[in-house]
């Protein structure tokens, strides 16, 4: 709980600097701590000491922001549900956490089954922001991602975990913020980079540059970089490919840091991203969910540090207090040089997944090291240490993909998608390449062509859209591999998305 407090200290140091732009509307890290006193008030009055897991809506406003840092002082976590998610979806979070409070912004609330918190329409109160006292191991959030059963997967962080993660930033001596830098914070706040862009940013005294919901996302990066002169970006992969046909047109000399994760980073195009950002350090982190964010990096240089595995850049050296272990399916690890399962194990490791024993006992394991227990996080990404100690990432072991960044079981899509199939056909979700290099989402079923409006209409309601398939083919007869399974690389061909 010490970044806590010196969260505290940042906002009480930086009064009068910007803190957020949020559509163009810049707040002072004053007004901050207005609306952070004013929900913490109604907190205190509201909610029993003992409820720790308190809903959020993420609305891209300050009091949603503000939300989080109140939550925080009281020793509590938040739960984000994304409000253009299906309400069923929300409420599924809720229930799994037997959260009974919401924090909401919104003009008018859809959570009528809970005590919801208005936090637009809350009175002045006085500036409070007193760290209370409470433990480390409490829960700081829980994130809720995709699960191959239907139901969402939910990963408690720790207090704990997420000084870890600072401790661990703060020890690199390549990234500094200051209070002058301008950060670009692109991420919906149900996923976990959310926490790195406003975090650090906070903590330094800087300011953050939201993206408005309804906008081109890409496109509105683009304005900021060149109209708002941003010195921090943290992106997915992705969002650069979008952006190459502007290439050309962007010249970002005030770009001082950019962090990519979330996804695959080509070396092709990486390079050409680092011509448009002449005085800028790159970094391509890795880490999931479950580990706090972060758990390594590579420092990427157009010149001098190129290092690639099948043209995807490395994902470099473990950081501070986090060990990598790349290992066979029995968990033993393998030789320099051979392809294993990534392994975490280190301070920023979750406590487990939320009410789940059964997916806990797949995903981590324990070992003993130099006489002492380590308790390890198997990642599912497959990886290469090469002789100099850094790891190459070589794709994943299991049938989850990232999709805008985001992490998604093909096997939840199949599950919603043959609930309300009229047919008892063969359904496989796939990731298919676009000419932009980023993946979307198909559905490949088996059998002759059916009247599918029903299925997709469902799927709406259980799914947020990033996990909604956008191509559709109707495939005869499945390719099989030798050993009889699907052949999902096959199918991927009957798909012409370009």
């Amino acid at each position: 709980m010490k970044f806590v407090k010196e969260l505290q200290r940042s906002i009480e140091k930086h009064s009068d600097h910007n803190v957020l732009c949020i559509n163009n509307v810049f707040y002072t890290y004053n007004d901050f701590a207005v609306e952070i006193s004013k929900i913490r008030a109604a907190i205190v009055s509201t909610v029993e000491d003992e409820e720790k897991l308190i809903g959020l809506v993420t609305n891209d406003d300050l009091q949603t922001y503000a939300g989080i840092l109140a939550l925080w002082l009281e020793g509590k976590a938040y739960v984000p549900v994304n409000p253009s998610t299906p309400i069923e979806r929300n409420i599924q979070v809720f229930e799994s956490t037997e959260t009974k409070y919401v924090l909401d912004s919104s003009n008018i609330s859809i959570y009528t089954d809970h005590t919801v918190i208005a936090t637009k329409t809350l009175v002045d109160t006085k500036i409070n922001l007193e760290v209370k006292d409470f433990s480390g191991d409490q829960l700081a959030y829980i994130l809720f991602t995709s699960g191959t059963t239907g139901k969402p997967k939910g990963v408690p962080i720790t207090f704990n975990n997420v000084d870890a993660l600072v401790n661990a930033i703060d020890a690199e001596p390549e990234f500094d913020l200051v209070p002058s830098d301008r950060c670009l914070q692109m991420f919906e706040l149900t996923f976990d980079f959310s926490v790195v862009t406003y975090l650090f940013p906070l903590l330094a005294g800087a300011c953050i540059y939201t993206i408005p919901k309804n906008t081109i996302k890409y496109f509105y990066i683009f304005k900021l970089i060149k109209e708002q002169k941003l010195t921090v970006l943290t992106m997915v992969p992705s969002i650069i490919n979008y952006l190459r046909p502007y290439f050309p047109e962007i010249n970002a000399p005030d770009v001082r840091y950019c962090s990519f994760g979330g996804g695959a980073l080509h070396s092709d195009i990486a390079k050409e991203w680092s011509d448009c950002l002449p005085n800028c350090k790159i970094f391509n982190y890795y880490g999931p969910t479950e580990f706090t964010v972060y758990s390594g990096f590579y420092p990427y240089h157009k010149e001098t540090h190129q290092k690639a595995n099948n043209g995807i850049i490395a994902i470099g050296v473990p950081q501070k207090d986090t060990l990598y272990l790349v290992v066979d399916d029995k968990n033993q690890e393998v030789p320099i040089g051979v392809t294993g399962e990534l392994c975490l194990a280190g301070p920023q490791i979750t406590p487990g997944y939320w009410k789940n024993e059964e997916r806990n006992a797949i995903s981590f394991f324990n070992r003993e090291e130099n006489g002492v227990k380590v308790r390890y996080y198997k990642t599912g990404d497959l990886c290469i240490k090469d002789e100099d100690g850094d790891f190459l990432y070589a794709g994943r072991a299991d049938f989850q993909v990232k999709i805008r960044g985001y992490r998604v079981e093909l096997a939840e899509i199949e599950f919603h998608a043959k609930v309300k199939s009229p047919k008892k056909v063969n359904m496989v979700a796939l990731d298919i390449p676009n000419n932009l290099g980023n993946a979307e989402l198909g559905l490949a079923i088996e059998g002759e062509s059916f009247d599918t409006e029903e299925i997709f209409n469902y799927m709406r309601t259980k799914m947020p859209d990033y996990m909604i398939p956008g191509h559709t083919r109707f495939v005869k007869e499945f390719p099989h591999s030798i050993n009889g399974k699907i052949n999902r690389k096959e199918l991927k061909t009957y798909f012409d998305i370009n």
